[in-house]
């Protein structure tokens, strides 16, 4: 076999620089949010299988990866098999008493073990709960100006049991469900609820893992934004660019901002490895939001 000394080269300089990333980013917190959207459908089987993939390589090389998920589309089915319509208002899903509990059956039961089975399946240690355990989000009912049930906000973020499972080598795969001071459940918005276990925790990042494959720039290809600072991404929002199911997301990586997380990213799930591309390397694939 004859060697070829460019892409050796090339090759060596590759792997210098991802493990000059990969050293700097031991036990360092990164906070995914993995949307339903993508975990259910919509995304090739090689992006689904590389993002679990992604998560147990970092685990292994010393980062301390945290998932939160979703479920949407998976409980809207679960939802007409049972002969029951869902509804939204303003992209949140109006949650009676009934909805909570197949929300939860979805979101706790069905998509996080899963998720679990999908690590271990991969080479990893995972270990599944829901935001009511332990109290990782305490959260109240949404204010506005329509009753949506048992859809709620969080109030404050416990990381403790966040925090045990992380140093014991294990990583955390969180549903996005909440618990009220009454102990009833409340059913969140993912990327608000990532975004803020993402500040609570302290994260060097918080990537949203999304079925686009960042911030569309208009006019240009549709092509993503590679960088993004606060302020534009707040006047992109007024003006009309960033739009529909893009706002609360690029909300969420704002919130986290102004908490202290120090990026925020949106990146889509079907780019093969796009979290390692993202974390190890300069140019990434996504969308960088910073400060």
């Amino acid at each position: 076999m004859v060697i070829n000394v460019r892409t050796a080269v090339d090759l060596g300089a590759s792997l210098a620089q991802a493990l000059r990333y990969v050293n700097a980013w031991k036990s360092r917190t990164v906070v995914v949010k993995y949307g339903g959207s993508v975990m259910m459908s919509g995304v090739s089987s090689a992006g689904r299988d590389t993002v679990i993939e992604d998560l147990v390589l970092l685990k292994g090389a010393g980062v301390d990866p945290v998932l939160v998920h979703g479920g949407g589309p998976e409980i809207t089915r679960m939802l007409e098999r049972l002969g029951k319509t869902s509804r939204f208002v303003d992209g949140l899903r109006v949650t009676d008493e009934e909805t909570m509990e197949v929300v939860e059956m979805v979101l706790a039961g069905r998509a996080n073990k899963m998720l679990v089975s999908m690590m271990t399946a991969a080479g990893g240690a995972a270990v599944g709960i829901s935001g009511k355990d332990g109290k990782v989000f305490q959260a109240r009912k949404q204010d506005g100006p329509e009753d949506l049930g048992q859809v709620g906000e969080v109030e404050s973020v416990d990381t403790t049991v966040v925090k045990l499972l992380s140093t014991n080598g294990y990583l955390p795969v969180i549903a996005s469900i909440g618990i009220g001071r009454e102990g009833q459940s409340y059913n969140l918005n993912g990327d608000h609820a990532a975004g803020a276990l993402a500040a609570a925790l302290g994260a060097s990042k918080f990537i949203l893992l999304t079925d686009v494959p960042g911030v569309l720039a208009a006019g240009v290809d549709d092509r993503p934004l590679s960088t993004l600072r606060a302020g534009e991404a707040r006047r992109l929002i007024g003006d009309g660019v960033i739009s529909r199911g893009m706002i609360p997301k690029v909300e969420a990586c704002l919130a986290a901002l102004s908490a202290g997380v120090p990026t925020a990213h949106i990146i889509g799930a079907a780019q093969p490895h796009a979290l390692l591309v993202e974390l190890f390397t300069e140019q990434g694939v996504g969308t960088m939001i910073t400060p």
